[in-house]
């Protein structure tokens, strides 16, 4: 079947179907451990299948209570989940592997989690993971290798005093931005380790390990205590992203004795072993399957992107938070305030940006005016590019980027709350101006842009961030990135330690085919009214300083745009 752009459609992703697959001896299986759910992916490189399953926590585990993937907690800054329901997760996927044939013809597995969460493992671990027994489940033999029984996640914003803390400590040295590529932030490991210690040092003294969820899922598939790669790795405020290695100033900083309980850091895809003595007894995977070291969700959707390796292409996810991602081969200046440097799969560099003030603060402006997402489409693309200069400043949530603690939307330029379609284009223009303003430093501009999650479908959306950026910008029509990334880098691992020629971006063209929209280009008029001189952005950017208070008033800034462009 051919789409109107004449290319093939992607090929299904769809449970499995028996005999429907072909049974090639090299399909490689991605992991990816999301809050709400853990997604098995199985791609074959040869016949260009996909084969997904997935166990959703609520409904395949209710036994762990979890609403949307995380127990309900009286305290809203804590977010701390039992790690035994992810073992169980790992269970129930690989048993599906090998109820469906296919456990004996995976060359190769890499793992895919939520990045920053963190496990606590006594001194039992290794020993336990090495001494597992094929006849007994996995998670009633691991139940009491952890020191803390709770896991604290993403979600978790319980650590402020810590961050304060540990950017104090290194304020005499390069300043911890510059050393571990973020700031102190209250989801990393720095900060969720030095509470942790704070506040129960006996247990903390029995912590023998200390994994991130990507480790920790690696370990169980080789059965011993998995190194950390440089992609998850830089999510913590501990790794020196210069070296690749243990900062020895932020381990001094977080808490005693912090070195030895963490493992080695990879700052590149490298197999780490073979699948287990139990994985293959009990799960019938071949004693030739390789595990590639695991990583986060965030560098592992660039590699599902294809973008690694790739400078010339941004990604932009529209979902509950937005992000602004992409691939560096070498740091960048890092004279900023704001924004995350992770590593990627072939030892170069990924930046993200994350805009909390996403999909649902569009939704709440459509919901406000009683638009359908037709009609907010259609008030967006009634009002010319530029909106004659009306600004928003929607922080209907506390924002992280730039830093906003007082919420609630401020209008410039004479916009009026009871202006449906002028609201409409606001809230989009700022959103996508915020993106380009506060992405500066993220080296040459793009030439194209690709779109991912809920709100890649709407193309008057797509067309603003052609018209903001001036690049061209396509949806990306496969769901579950990360997931493709994690099968993705252990095909590319496995193949070129195999001494076949293969890379990132052919390999996931290959897979998903045309999975990407028709192209949405700007005339050069219209990104000229946001980026040429006295432009929007000009105009947004004297907002945005007015409201932090590091600028005068604003309006002179737009008088200077409506005599240009309005």
């Amino acid at each position: 079947m051919q789409k109107a752009d004449g290319g093939r459609r992607p090929p299904a992703i769809g449970p499995f179907q028996g005999e429907d697959y072909p049974m090639s001896d090299q399909k490689f299986l991605g992991l990816d451990l999301s809050t709400q759910s853990l997604t098995a992916l199985i791609i074959d490189p040869h016949d260009l299948s996909l084969i997904k399953h997935q166990i959703t926590f609520d409904q395949d585990l209710p036994h762990y209570g979890t609403k949307g993937g995380v127990p309900q907690s009286d305290d809203p800054t804590s977010a701390l989940v039992n790690p035994i329901m992810w073992v169980e997760a790992v269970e129930m996927v690989l048993a599906w592997v090998k109820q469906s044939g296919l456990a004996g013809s995976i060359a190769g597995i890499s793992v895919s989690a939520q990045q920053h969460g963190t496990v606590f493992l006594n001194n039992e671990a290794g020993k336990t993971l090495h001494m597992l027994s094929p006849s007994k489940a996995l998670h009633e033999q691991l139940s009491g290798i952890f020191s803390r029984r709770m896991s604290p996640i993403w979600m978790d914003s319980s650590t402020g005093a810590e961050c304060a803390e540990i950017t104090k400590a290194m304020e005499t040295g390069p300043g911890i931005m510059h050393l571990t590529g973020s700031h102190a932030t209250e989801r990393f490991a720095a900060p969720q380790i030095r509470k942790f210690w704070k506040e129960d040092p006996q247990a903390y003294e029995a912590t023998a390990h200390i994994a991130l969820i990507s480790s920790f899922l690696t370990s169980l598939l080789i059965g011993a205590i998995a190194p950390i790669d440089g992609g998850d790795g830089l999510g913590m405020n501990l790794v020196n992203m210069h070296s690749g290695n243990w900062s020895a100033s932020a381990l001094k900083a977080t808490a005693p004795g912090l070195a030895s309980k963490l493992p080695p850091v990879i700052t590149r895809d490298k197999l780490v072993g073979p699948a287990s003595v139990y994985m293959q007894k009990r799960f019938g995977f071949g004693p030739g399957c390789q595990i590639v070291v695991g990583t986060g969700d965030n560098p592992s959707s660039l590699a599902g992107l294809g973008l690694v390796g790739e400078e010339k292409i941004r990604a932009i996810s529209l979902g509950t938070s937005d992000t602004y991602f992409g691939y560096i081969s070498q740091l960048l200046d890092q004279k900023r305030n704001h924004g995350h440097i992770f590593g990627a799969a072939d030892g170069g560099f990924m930046f993200l940006l994350c805009f909390k003030n996403g999909s649902l603060t569009r939704e709440k402006i459509r919901d406000d005016y009683g638009l359908d997402w037709a009609g907010f489409s259609d008030h967006l693309t009634a009002v010319r590019p530029g909106n004659q200069g009306r600004i928003m400043l929607p922080y209907l949530w506390p924002e992280i980027t730039p830093l906003v603690l007082d919420t609630g939307i401020r209008r410039y330029g004479g916009l009026k709350a009871d202006d449906p379609a002028a609201n409409v284009r606001a809230v989009v223009e700022a959103q996508i101006m915020s993106m380009y303003l506060h992405s500066d430093w993220t080296g040459k501009r793009p030439d194209e842009i690709l779109i991912t999650a809920g709100g890649s479908g709407n193309r008057a959306i797509l067309r603003v961030i052609a018209q903001v950026f001036g690049a061209r910008v396509r949806a990306y029509e496969v769901t579950g990135s990360a997931a493709l990334g994690a099968a993705v880098r252990a095909a590319v691992c496995w193949m070129k330690a195999d001494g076949q020629k293969t890379d990132f971006g052919t390999l996931v063209r290959d897979i998903t085919g045309t999975a990407m929209s028709e192209a949405i280009e700007a005339t050069p008029e219209e990104t000229r009214i946001y980026q040429g001189e006295n432009g929007l952005i000009a105009a947004y950017a004297a907002c945005e300083a007015h409201f932090l208070g590091h600028g005068p008033d604003p309006g002179e800034a737009i008088a200077r745009f409506r005599r240009k462009y309005a």
